[in-house]
């Protein structure tokens, strides 16, 4: 064998996955995908830049990606910056005025452009929004019941009554990259604090997207077996919800490409957003990763 064969094969296994992305390529291109962003990619300075680079390279081949982001974590910790004690009931903060102005000032005015700078530093053109601007999200006071079914108010948490696709086709349709905070607006102009995982859904609904991908901390949905499930139909994961298997804060994210799919979305998908480059290896591989959820 020549010296040069070790380096040929290499060459020859690049080109070979560069080829494997082109039908991913030709059929994603102008579909929009919109992606749940939070977790460890959100946290960790070398798995953002790798999501924005993918973000970037997504947009650049012909592709629509929008991002819908949270912010969890870092909300609790100016909380408690600021003397304000976190609450939560039923996993839900619960969200008074001044709690709801620490949520805008987070999510609106502190992550959201964080991710738009990162975006656009690596050569995209993104675009932050609110949930409030263009009233992109309307939303109206979410009721939680206990075990008893007694009604608890946890102040301004919210649900989504109806998305507006139309700012975000406008940014897509001129090349931008539009990055939505979870805060929506009331009939009465009141600020609702939303489950980021579920504004991704109505997100990807409203826009028919072709996919609803949530980066999360863990591989995947986990079966009965505890081994990863690589798809799974709306009947067995309502099934699995019903058996406790899926539970905690894999539930919204279920509930959240549920939605997505009943509204029109083609696929789901939930995978490790620990992974180097999770989103390419989902979108332009044959095998994918994580859980896709389909009806």
């Amino acid at each position: 064998m020549s010296a040069a064969d070790p380096v040929m094969d290499a060459a020859n296994r690049r080109a070979e996955m560069l080829m494997e992305a082109l039908p991913y390529i030709r059929a994603f291109h102008g579909k929009t995908l919109v992606i749940k962003y939070g977790g460890a990619a959100m946290e960790q300075s070398a798995l953002k830049e790798q999501f924005a680079k993918d973000v970037v390279l997504l947009r650049l081949v012909g592709i629509r990606p929008v991002i819908v982001h949270g912010g969890g974590p870092q909300i609790g910790t100016l909380m408690k910056r600021l003397g304000k004690e976190p609450r939560f009931v039923g996993g839900m903060r619960v969200t008074d005025e001044e709690t709801v102005e620490i949520v805008e000032m987070v999510l609106v005015g502190k992550i959201n452009k964080e991710i738009v700078g990162l975006i656009n530093h690596f050569g995209g053109r993104a675009v932050g929004l609110s949930g409030k601007d263009g009233s992109l999200i309307r939303a109206k006071k979410r009721l939680h019941r206990d075990e008893t079914g007694a009604a608890i108010d946890i102040g301004l948490v919210g649900e989504v009554e109806k998305v507006d696709p139309e700012p975000i086709r406008l940014l897509e349709e001129h090349g931008f990259i539009p990055v939505i905070a979870p805060v929506g607006v009331g009939s009465g102009g009141e600020t609702y604090n939303i489950n980021a995982d579920l504004v991704a859904g109505d997100v990807a609904a409203a826009l028919v997207a072709e996919k609803l991908i949530h980066l999360t901390d863990v591989a995947g949905i986990a079966g009965e077996d505890r081994q990863l499930v690589s798809t799974l139909t709306k009947r067995e994961a309502e099934r699995l919800i019903k058996a406790g298997i899926i539970d905690g804060g894999m539930l919204p994210k279920v509930e959240s490409s549920l939605r997505a799919l009943a509204g029109g979305a083609q696929k789901a998908h939930i995978i490790d957003g620990r992974m180097a480059h999770a989103i390419l290896l989902e979108v332009f591989t044959k095998e994918g990763i994580g859980t896709e959820i389909i009806l």
